[in-house]
């Protein structure tokens, strides 16, 4: 059976401003909350906070006149519940047509505030889990009512000390870093819920809300349960903020019990016994403003609209500083054409645009020149000058290169003889074996410059691809394959290069050292050595070089082309001097 609506605004009406503003401002919540993140402009609204069955459930519901939230002995928010109470017009009949809308199911009504229920109960439990778990991602509700007041309040998760379920150990700590990320905004309204039979001093609420609000000028205090209060104890005090004063005020209620919900009882006549409660305590008889739902909602709608009045006026300067912001970038994307010969010329104006930032960047015209870091053609320039070159020079062409390996490589070419003469053949495998370690480093190099391409691609993806995302996927995707098809063969290519290095040793090049030059010398060496023994130089300081005619003593740098060559060689012919003369 369908519950009757209860009217929590009884004794007053929305304010004219209010109902135009509060709505206003709903509407761009609903915006910004579909920007996500990107939004940096924080709206009004009022930010329910509380420990863990501190009431906070019972009060929203009664301010809606509607038992619409999941209850339970534990943990039941666990997700951030936007409530946008809309107050609407009574038909001519004077029905009342309440239901309710979920952001994240647009153009659906509920009308039926249980089912309401089980789609808050579903949202959260697709997002935080069913056990559980907390979550800062909003649930934003919108409930159109003519016996609500304008108000947007956010539903936070209550402040709990040991973790259940698939709660973290540091569940406190998580929860009290999302209620701060709602209310320390100086747009956002507190609402800290205290229930009357616990300690206001030690309020968690009043605790958090003082951390993020020092001066009280955005906090509201709710007082529950007073009914529950020990004999001969009364809330006045609290109500009139002689404990823990509050510059707007505090108000009390009186919650529905478990038994009540457990035996389904309306929050109508909650409402009524509330009412009567007020009534039979002498001391609250005083304090009528202060006292029951409908006079909460009526503050706090007056309060918000209010606060949306003072913060208006910066709310409407930071606005109009995005529009600005967001019209120059707007107008930087061009004008959207509809025909397809315009569309056809915009795609080629984009890609024109491409090609000749590509181009600027490789011959240092670009105009967004980094002063920072090398970049574009320059970077590509440092790489093959000083990481290439340097990788080159680093290569010792006789490294792993013994005099053991070349006289076994000798030996084994005389095959089972003597030869009189020394064979070519092992010089031709030795050298081989040098030229191919060249080969990484050239391989390094041409991957160096691959990714610097990509990075200038990246780059060059003018701004008025950011409207055509499609677009600037599919020619991140085609430039990309492009590269990495050139990639291969150049790869290939300078396989092939050191493979002809490997197969025609250049021994016509200036810089190489025959047999009868490597034959001189060794003889100038051994005149040297000779020399410096007769005029009593201990041999013992004579360098390791100078006392034997190996190679790696007198050779010196060659020239780039056939380095390799002209050093293994004259090793080898100073080795073959060496060894048979």
């Amino acid at each position: 059976m369908a519950e009757e609506p209860v009217s929590t605004s009884q004794s007053s009406t929305s304010s004219p401003l209010g109902h135009a503003v509060i709505p206003i401002v709903n509407k761009l919540q609903d915006i910004f909350a579909q920007l996500g993140s990107s939004s940096t402009i924080e709206l009004p609204q009022v930010a329910v906070v509380g420990s863990q069955s501190s009431g906070k459930s019972s009060v929203l519901e009664a301010l809606v006149g509607r038992d619409f939230l999941p209850r339970g002995s534990d943990i039941c928010t666990r997700r951030p519940l936007v409530l946008q109470l809309l107050q609407t017009k009574r038909k001519a009949d004077g029905t009342a047509e309440e239901y309710g809308e979920f952001l994240h199911l647009k153009n659906k009504k509920f009308f039926d505030f249980a089912e309401i229920r089980r789609e808050i109960q579903a949202e959260t439990d697709r997002e935080a889990g069913g056990n559980k778990g907390v979550s800062d991602k909003q649930i934003r509700l919108k409930i159109y009512s003519p016996n609500v007041l304008d108000i947007t309040l956010v539903d936070l998760p209550g402040i709990t000390k040991v973790p259940v379920g698939d709660q973290p150990t540091d569940i406190e700590a998580r929860i009290r870093t999302m209620i701060l990320s709602y209310i320390k905004h100086p747009s956002c309204l507190i609402l800290a819920v205290t229930p009357a039979n616990a300690d206001l001093a030690n309020s968690d609420a009043l605790q958090i809300a003082g951390a993020a609000d020092p001066d009280g000028y955005r906090t509201i205090g709710v007082i529950t349960k007073l009914d529950i209060m020990d004999r001969g104890t009364d809330a006045a005090n609290f109500l009139l903020g002689k404990v823990i004063p509050l510059r707007l005020g505090y108000v009390g209620v009186v919650n529905r019990s478990q038994q009540d919900i457990n035996y389904n009882r309306s929050i109508k006549d909650a409402l009524a016994n509330e009412e009567k409660f007020f009534r039979s305590q002498p001391v609250y008889s005083g304090l009528a403003d202060r006292c029951g739902v409908p006079q909460l909602a009526k503050k706090l709608n007056q309060i918000l609209v209010q606060h949306i009045r003072t913060v208006l006026p910066g709310l409407k300067s930071r606005i109009s500083s995005a529009l600005v912001s967001v019209a120059k970038e707007h107008a930087s994307y061009g004008e959207i054409t509809e025909s397809k010969a315009g569309q056809g010329a915009l795609l080629l104006n984009i890609l024109t645009k491409y090609a000749e930032a590509f181009s600027s960047m490789v011959e240092g015209k670009n105009e967004a020149m980094s002063t920072s870091e090398l970049s574009g053609g320059a970077r590509i320039h440092y790489i093959f000058q000083s990481i290439f070159v340097k990788s080159l020079e680093e290569v010792d062409p006789c490294d792993d290169l013994t005099d053991d390996d070349i006289r076994t490589a000798i030996q084994n070419a005389t095959g089972p003889k003597s030869a009189l003469f020394v064979p070519e053949v092992p010089f031709e495998v030795l050298i081989r074996r040098q030229i191919a370690r060249l080969l990484d480093p050239s391989l390094q190099c041409a991957r160096f410059i691959y990714d610097e391409l990509i990075k200038m691609s990246h780059r060059c993806l003018s701004s008025e691809l950011q409207r055509f995302p499609i677009l600037r996927r599919r020619m991140d995707e085609v430039i990309g394959n492009f590269l990495r098809e050139g990639l291969d063969p150049s790869e290939t290519m300078i396989g092939h290069i050191i493979e002809m290095e490997m197969d025609y040793i250049n021994t016509s090049h200036p810089n190489f050292i025959g047999g009868s030059k490597a034959v001189e010398v060794a003889l100038q060496q051994i005149k040297s050595r000779v020399s410096r023994q007769r005029d009593g130089v201990d041999s013992e300081k004579v360098p390791a070089s100078e006392k034997t005619l190996k190679s790696r003593a007198i050779l010196a740098r060659s020239a780039a082309n056939g380095i390799v060559a002209d050093k293994v060689w004259r090793f080898y012919v100073c080795l073959r001097y060496y060894l048979y003369v």
